[in-house]
């Protein structure tokens, strides 16, 4: 039988750690996303409490969370599908029940992480579009940046989400913006900056389910217990923050070739390499770091929360609840 529960029980893990996780740090991914936006010349905050602060002024309190709606939506399929494509291919790759290699251990995070971007992309996609608006805005009011006459958009819906000539924003949901690209470009609208997203996602499971993997064992009693709950969430959180950074200079190229709206003199890219081209010539090295502490402060508690749900067997709880236990009797 718990076999048969296994399954659905590690996305309910999955989709209630993520939910909590991304409730908990979701201000910090929105000032993430836009001071990797910022341009040098152009900056509108000076650091993440700074983007923090201005936003509360500018936008009200909820304003920290615009995107939110759409991450709480798809981020329970989007963490299950990742921590349940792993034990997939843990299992797969395992003989007789022994470790894995590190090795093996990479091959099936890379393998995880290639699953999830199927959600991923398009999540990412509209949640940027709504995060990054309050930063064009903020912009466009700053004295002496960019005159309000400038301040170009790139996508007519995304143009409305914020008045360009008045300075009261005028909010716009991730449900409009998706219709208005699928109906321009298709579903492939949704998964523009796919292949950045797999440059970011594939890296970060071969660097975190490895390292999470031998962090976790250190904390473990014996070779047959569980590791405690607390050492779990340790384990979690430092293998999340090291990923994260570790592939922050993706995570700023996916930033910058999903946002479709740009103020006056930020610059287009046609993909990958010319992004990457263009940030090093313009903005130096230092520009692929940008965002990194937040992005370390968010992913940290965000997987710490996951694997505890993950180790406290939530999942299996409520299936053993539920009336679905009958099917399996």
């Amino acid at each position: 039988m718990s076999q048969q529960i296994s399954l659905p029980a590690k996305l309910i893990n999955g989709g209630v750690a993520g939910i909590v996780g991304v409730t908990c740090v979701f201000p910090i991914d929105l000032a993430k996303t836009r001071l990797q936006n910022q341009r040098q010349g152009h900056q509108v905050y000076k650091s993440m409490v700074d983007c923090l602060i201005k936003t509360v002024r500018s936008e009200g309190y909820f304003g920290m969370y615009r995107g939110a709606a759409v991450n709480l939506t798809l981020v329970t399929p989007e963490k299950a599908i990742k921590l349940a494509a792993n034990d997939f291919f843990r299992c797969k790759l395992s003989r007789d029940g022994r470790g894995l290699t590190v090795f093996k251990e990479m091959v099936a995070g890379c393998a995880a992480g290639m699953c999830q971007v199927v959600i991923t992309t398009p999540m990412e996609m509209l949640k940027i579009q709504l995060q990054d608006a309050g930063r064009l805005a903020a912009q466009q009011r700053k004295p002496g940046i960019i005159p309000a006459t400038r301040l170009a958009t790139t996508n007519t819906v995304l143009s409305r989400s914020y008045n360009v000539v008045p300075n009261t924003p005028r909010a716009i949901s991730a449900t409009q913006i998706a219709r208005e690209l699928v109906h321009t470009q298709g579903i492939q609208g949704l998964y523009k900056g796919l292949g950045a997203t797999l440059l970011r996602d594939v890296p970060f499971s071969m660097v975190y389910f490895p390292l999470f993997a031998n962090l976790n064992k250190l904390g473990k009693p014996s070779p047959d217990e569980a590791a405690p709950f607390y050492w779990s969430f340790i384990s979690g959180c430092v293998a999340g923050s090291t990923a994260a950074v570790a592939v922050n200079p993706c995570d700023v190229i996916k930033t910058r070739l999903q946002s479709l709206s740009k103020g006056a003199n930020e610059e287009t890219y046609s993909g990958i390499i010319d992004c990457f081209s263009k940030i090093m010539n313009r903005e130096g090295p230092s520009a692929f770091m940008k965002g990194a502490g937040c992005r370390a402060l968010v992913i940290a508690p965000l997987f710490g929360i996951v694997q505890v749900m993950y180790f406290l067997g939530v999942g299996e709880f409520i299936m053993s609840q539920s009336p679905l236990k009958l099917i399996s009797d």
